[in-house]
């Protein structure tokens, strides 16, 4: 009976995204695990392709401006505040 209670795994928080992800290995808040199953946003209700970085719970993002570079190679970035949506591509 006790392995029974074992195969019965509770709903757990790995269904949602994590609530502040960067796509950048050098950051803090940088999650391989996450980045692998592909997380998707949705930014005021519409579909970004080009975030470098969100926070759910301070509502922002940040987005890659262009094509230019700052002094270490990373892509230049403006900071976006407005409803944030994160989901993932794939089922875990």
């Amino acid at each position: 009976m006790t392995d029974a209670s074992h195969d019965a795994t509770p709903p757990t928080s790995t269904d949602t995204p994590p609530d502040r992800l960067s796509n950048h290995p050098h950051s803090p808040f940088y999650d391989e695990r996450a980045m692998q199953r592909g997380v998707g946003i949705r930014f005021n209700g519409e579909e970004r392709t080009n975030v470098e970085e969100y926070c759910v719970s301070e509502g922002w993002i940040r987005c890659a401006v262009g094509r230019a570079l700052d002094r270490r190679g990373q892509p230049m970035t403006m900071k976006v505040n407005g409803r944030v949506e994160p989901y993932f591509h794939t089922v875990g």
